[in-house]
């Protein structure tokens, strides 16, 4: 489930959701902001998440609200630490 096309969310607030085998996962939104496209590809092939997660498996796109947010996001090291990959 991904929202429409203008609307707004706060940095953590939870945007939609998705479905995997056994369970429903909240997806948080990691910058305040306007949704100004979302990835139609996903709802025929939404295993792209997965499969091309850095290209083709994006899910929206935002108009970033605070800019200073950004600061609160995770290197990709640190990120990995906190996943354990």
């Amino acid at each position: 489930d991904l929202p429409n096309i203008g609307k707004s969310f706060k940095q953590d607030e939870i945007f939609g959701s998705v479905e995997a085998i056994k369970t429903v996962s909240d997806l948080f939104m990691p910058l305040s902001g306007e949704v100004i496209a979302f990835n139609t590809q996903l709802k025929d092939r939404p295993t792209l998440v997965n499969e091309e997660s850095y290209t083709g498996g994006w899910m929206l796109k935002i108009k970033i609200s605070n800019p200073e947010e950004l600061n609160n996001l995770l290197s990709a090291e640190k990120y990995k630490e906190v996943v354990g990959s």
